[in-house]
C-alpha cells in the first residue's frame, strides 16, 4: 500500500475553496502517517465519514477506512493495525466509549498500544437526546480516570486541534483523544 504525501497545514490556495474542518481532520492524521481509519458513525462526525468514505482524492488516496459495527470491535482492529505496523485512527460516539473501556483497560493500557480515538461530545451541553446526558456530562471526567488525554477539537483551527492531540500522546504510554464537540 502507498500512502500518499500529501502538503502540511491547510491546503486552500488562493482562489481555492478553504478545505472542510473535517477535510482538515483527516489531513493532519494523514500527514502525520496515519494510514488506517476505523470506527462507527455518528451525526457529529459525519463530515469525517463522508471524507473517508466517499470518491478517492489527493487527500484520502492511500488511507483505508474500515467500518465496525460497535466501537470496541473498532478499538480491536486498531489494535491490530497497529501492532503489525499501521498507524490507525478510532472514531467513536461518546456512548461507544463505554463499551470500548474494557478493551482499552484490558488491551491496549496495559499493552502500551495508544491508537488515537476521535470521539463525539454528544450531551456536553445537556441539550442533546436524554441517553447522553451522564455521558456527556461527564465524559472528561472519564477519561481523566484512565490517563486518556484528551483535547477539544477547534473547527476554526483543526489542523493543529489535531496535532495538539497527537502531542498528547507522542510518549507512547498514553492514548490520545480528540473530543469533538459539534458537527464536522
Amino acid at each position: 500500500m502507498t500512502t500518499a504525501v500529501l502538503p502540511s497545514g491547510p491546503a486552500a490556495g488562493p482562489g481555492s475553496p478553504r478545505p472542510t474542518a473535517a477535510e482538515e481532520l483527516v489531513r493532519a492524521f494523514a500527514d502525520h502517517g496515519h494510514t488506517h481509519f476505523t470506527g462507527v458513525p455518528c451525526s457529529l462526525l459525519k463530515g469525517v465519514f463522508k471524507v473517508l468514505e466517499g470518491p478517492r482524492s489527493d487527500l484520502t488516496e492511500g488511507l483505508r477506512y474500515l467500518a465496525a459495527p460497535r466501537e470496541d470491535s473498532a478499538i480491536g482492529v486498531a489494535t491490530g493495525l497497529a501492532v503489525s505496523g499501521a498507524k490507525p485512527v478510532v472514531l467513536m460516539q461518546n456512548s461507544g466509549l463505554g463499551y470500548s473501556l474494557n478493551v482499552l483497560t484490558s488491551l491496549n493500557l496495559i499493552y502500551d498500544v495508544h491508537v488515537p480515538l476521535v470521539v463525539s461530545w454528544r450531551g456536553h451541553d445537556g441539550n442533546d437526546a436524554v441517553e447522553h446526558d451522564i455521558i456527556g456530562r461527564e465524559l472528561t471526567n472519564l477519561l481523566d480516570v484512565f490517563d486518556l488525554r484528551w483535547t477539544v477539537f477547534d473547527p476554526e483551527d483543526a489542523y493543529a486541534s489535531v496535532e495538539r492531540c497527537l502531542a498528547r500522546g507522542e510518549d507512547g504510554r498514553h492514548t490520545p483523544v480528540l473530543i469533538v464537540k459539534q458537527g464536522v
